[in-house]
């Protein structure tokens, strides 16, 4: 009978995992620690850890999709996570001035040139991964200011313009050579100039169009999501009709209806093909819109646009019933009669896809069956060497913080090319662990477990908002209300950490565990073990950590991580110190990092 091996604690992503905000962010911000810091009120440093990883915290502290709060461990012990993404907002907030702790350009460069193709997210991360380490980057970008989508498809009234220019600023300012209204037609005439790079970031600029009967009569009235965005975003666009209908339910959809209502719309309305729980726009942009009195209407599929003397007068719908089986998925369909709605314009906000007209196909770089570039999805590189691919441009449109990763992967990569390297023998990640214990009884964090519930964040009122486009509607937490959402966080990056041969088994750590997290038990198959644990397993995908044998028994130390919330009773009540509060620091490697010895710090447990 083979029995379950001690958990190996050594490689970082055990304790990574643990911390699982941290770990369920593409960018692997260190969401814990800056969340402390904003707890002692230390702003600036807080607003430092984050702009380490996620170079943007003013903007992803408004937009971000926010994939670390759902993982949130509060979650599971109440209804709601910490506010993570608005927290992240306080620390830039309220930083301070930081210039003297921005990373800055050496006075001499290596003579390495690199060629970034966009001035979005990715570009503008690889630009601030390289400069410092003496790179000469150049981004080149066919719009008039910077900044990609985030500044042409993401409303003011979400993401001010002058925080975009700051933290774009400082990235140019670090001595980007940015080169506005420049588009590039033939990567072949680029790839000629002799850059040592490329790096490709030019998003996912084409949306997606609805050929139905109708649609090339109705096409004054009938607007692409993006580009009528991009339109409003520069002022080409500054009406609309009473009556708007916006086809597809993701984020840009959320955008658009809300600022249809800004440009005079009275009445708005979102359609979706399918119920609610299928949406891909992110519950507090659909509570937004509702806030703003958008109707969403589900089941409904379009079926032809409705015009009348060649203009559009409204759209024909498809009444859908569906069938789920017992996961919520949909097994079938069936079409239950038909609907006409009256509309003066409609905008079609049913996902973005890749263009590469510019990408001559007979320079070495393969494309696959959906004219999408062959990209290594670790390295971020094509098929011709030295060509690189990141954000919505590599893998198709996602949010800004993946596209962040991307850079940063994009960018130690390219470093790594430079210097003659394989880009694929990159530096690993590293953990380090250090007791936070400062008596038998303190601890150098907050451990207390409360239930309280999250915190609200202010909104400007709506007879305010729509008075102009720019009218920030998200005030962000004041001080006062960041203190208490940040007691909320339970630390998950201080772990407990158990020493095996330390232990008596005295089982007091079991019996004052608030949530029954702890088990000792005897060894056998993974079942077996599952089946003796004191509280019944719900999140198999979170690995259980188990020791290796005890002395006195040879039974073994079972930790469900997924119940833990890291209270550090177990700690407190040890009699013999076999378990300790450590705090875990994980180092990801970006492009600075490449050549150091990876390092993880050594410990026994058995």
């Amino acid at each position: 009978m083979r029995q379950v091996e001690p958990t190996d604690t050594t490689h970082p992503d055990h304790y990574h995992r643990v911390v699982d905000c941290q770990w369920a962010c593409p960018a692997h911000t260190d969401v814990p620690e800056y969340i402390r810091l904003i707890a002692q009120g230390r702003f600036a440093d807080a607003y430092m850890v984050n702009r380490e990883s996620n170079v943007f915290p003013g903007i992803l502290g408004r937009v971000c999709d926010r994939p670390c709060e759902p993982a949130c461990r509060r979650g599971r012990v109440e209804e709601k996570p910490v506010a993570i993404c608005r927290l992240k907002r306080v620390a830039a907030d309220l930083k301070g001035d930081v210039t003297d702790r921005l990373p800055k350009r050496p006075g001499v460069t290596n003579g390495k040139r690199i060629a970034c193709i966009g001035a979005g997210p990715a570009s503008l991360t690889v630009a601030n991964d390289l400069l410092p380490l003496g790179y000469e980057v150049t981004i080149f970008e066919a719009l008039p200011t910077p900044g990609g989508l985030m500044r042409s498809n993401i409303p003011a009234f979400r993401l001010p313009a002058d925080i975009l220019d700051e933290e774009i600023g400082v990235i140019v300012e670090m001595g980007a050579d940015l080169r506005l209204g420049h588009r590039v037609d033939s990567m072949t005439a680029l790839l000629a100039e002799g850059w040592d790079a490329v790096f490709v970031g030019s998003g996912a600029p084409r949306g997606k169009e609805l050929n139905l009967p109708g649609r090339a009569e109705a096409a004054a009235n009938v607007h692409i999501g993006i580009d009528w965005l991009e339109s409003v975003a520069f002022e080409h666009q500054e009406a609309i009709g009473d009556r708007v209908l916006i086809i597809g339910v993701g984020n840009t959809a959320m955008d658009c209806c809300r600022t249809s209502l800004r440009l005079g719309a009275e009445d708005v309305k979102v359609m979706a093909r399918k119920p609610r729980a299928f949406f891909k726009a992110s519950e507090w942009e659909l509570e937004d819109a509702e806030e703003e009195r958008v109707s969403i209407v589900v089941n409904h599929s379009p079926k032809a646009f409705l015009c009348t003397d060649g203009r559009l007068t409204g759209m024909r719908f498809e009444l859908m019933q569906y069938r789920f089986d017992a996961a919520g998925r949909i097994t079938d369909s069936t079409v239950t009669g038909e609907v006409d709605i009256d509309c003066d314009d409609v905008i079609l906000a049913i996902g973005q896809e890749n263009a590469f007209p510019w990408i001559e196909r007979d320079i070495g770089i393969e494309f696959d069956k959906w004219d999408v570039p062959a990209v290594d999805p670790a390295t971020h590189e094509s098929t011709r060497s030295g060509v690189f691919f990141g954000g919505d441009a590599a893998f198709g449109p996602k949010n800004i913080i993946w596209a962040v990763e991307h850079g940063h992967q994009a960018a130690r990569s390219i470093l790594l090319r430079c210097e003659g390297r394989d880009p694929a023998e990159r530096t690993a990640d590293r953990m380090d662990l250090r007791s936070t214990k400062m008596s038998i009884h303190e601890w150098s964090f907050s451990n207390s477990y409360d239930r309280h519930e999250r915190t609200l964040v202010p909104h400007i009122g709506l007879a305010e908002r729509f008075k102009r486009l720019d009218i920030e509607v998200e005030l962000g937490f004041d001080p006062e209300r960041a203190a208490r959402e940040v007691e909320r966080c339970l630390n998950c990056d201080i772990h407990t950490v158990f020493k095996a041969n330390l232990c008596i088994e005295c089982d007091a750590c079991m019996d004052i565990c608030p949530v029954d997290c702890l088990s000792i038990v005897a060894n056998g198959t993974e079942a077996e073990v599952e089946s003796r644990l004191r509280a019944r397993r719900a999140n198999p995908d979170q690995v259980l950590f188990v020791s290796g044998a005890l002395r006195q028994t040879g039974r073994v130390m079972v930790k469900d991580e997924n119940l833990c919330v890291h209270c550090g009773l177990c700690a407190e009540r040890c009699p013999t110190a076999a378990w300790d509060m450590q705090k875990g620091r994980l180092k990801v490697a970006h492009a600075g990092d490449e050549g150091e010895t990876p390092w993880t710090e050594e410990r026994k447990t058995a």
